[in-house]
């Protein structure tokens, strides 16, 4: 691989199954001129919606954005909203024979209403119970049709903490993605923190590992977050943590090198879906290189592009190409072959 392009045109010829929790995005836009005379809140004048992927089903969008054949696994409502998501995303071209429909439970939607592009209320409809047994088997056996017919080149876990994934179900897939050595890449919640035994990349930001290892602070510094990272590989015998640290940027370790890359300097909007972009894109460069701090200097970037736009998106490919390109030294990573 010799250039950024080469590299991006590698992720071309990719193919990624995301496992988790999808969601709906429910975006109503609008403009407040007066305050309610019934109540002392603001009168939003409806000007237009607008719906988004979300949650795992963000991580996919972002994978499709690079250019990765992306497969959905996950289970929805037989209602409007998972419709809606399920035609969204097959617009995008993103493969959904992973995907369960389910009586037992709505389609997770987030409805926030914006004006002056300020966020002003989110509403939430959701069931954020363990999957049943039916479901829970249906949906292993679609991951596992998905896993041996189609032989991703990775596997993300977006775990949002609504039920879909189990700690039974992260075992079986983790287990069969070694025996194909299939790289698994993670992003945590807090139900199933410890449950990641064996991944390649686990990837918390710092508030879920104060959580998961019961900190009451973090010092920022290389030896803190590498002393941190023995404590996750102690329980979780992951090779590689990868920690976002909001504006101070992020961590990656394998325990022999390590990286603390800052933010770049950025105009934030919404840092909604950071995440979801930061692990899409981390899966997809070290499927595409193994190399530790390419993986780190690209997803850095990707997440503080997202942060300048607002509400949830994916990541723009030509943005990200030229961020590189501006921000890296190619010289670092790549050679004449």
């Amino acid at each position: 691989m010799t250039s950024f392009a080469a590299l991006f045109e590698k992720f071309r010829h990719l193919k990624a199954l995301v496992i988790g929790d999808v969601m709906l995005d429910v975006y109503w836009w609008g403009g407040v001129e007066r305050i309610s005379p019934e109540a002392p809140v603001p009168i939003v004048a409806l000007q237009r919606k607008e719906v988004r992927p979300g949650g795992a089903a963000n991580v996919g969008m972002n994978l499709q954005a690079l250019g990765a054949e992306v497969f959905m696994a996950s289970v929805v409502g037989k209602d409007a909203e998972g419709e809606q998501l399920i035609e969204v995303l097959q617009q995008r071209g993103i493969r959904m024979e992973g995907v369960v429909r389910s009586s037992e439970r709505c389609t997770t939607t987030k409805t926030r209403i914006i004006s002056r592009s300020q966020q002003m209320l989110r509403l939430d409809h959701e069931q954020v119970h363990d999957l049943s047994l039916q479901e829970r088997e249906a949906l292993l056996n679609q991951i596992t049709q998905v896993l041996y017919q189609i032989r991703p080149d990775v596997v993300v876990f977006e775990d949002y903490d609504k039920g879909v994934l189990s700690a039974e179900l992260i075992r079986v897939v983790v287990n069969a993605c070694q025996q194909l050595q299939i790289p698994t890449c993670v992003d945590p919640k807090k139900k199933n923190f410890w449950s990641y035994t064996g991944v390649t990349l686990f990837k918390p930001n710092l508030k879920e590992v104060r959580e998961g290892l019961h900190l009451d602070e973090v010092n920022i510094h290389e030896g803190s977050l590498q002393h941190i990272h023995a404590l996750l590989h102690a329980r979780l015998r992951h090779e590689v943590s990868l920690i976002t640290l909001s504006e101070k940027g992020v961590f990656s370790t394998d325990g022999s090198q390590y990286w603390l890359i800052p933010s770049h300097l950025r105009n934030i909007a919404d840092v909604s879906g950071a995440g979801d972009t930061v692990i899409a894109t981390a899966a997809l460069v070290w499927a595409a290189t193994r190399n530790l701090r390419l993986m780190t200097e690209i997803a850095n970037i990707a997440g503080g592009l997202v942060c300048e736009e607002i509400g949830v998106v994916a990541i723009d490919p030509h943005k990200l190409q030229a961020e590189c390109e501006r921000l890296l030294d190619k010289s670092e990573f790549f050679y004449p072959q």
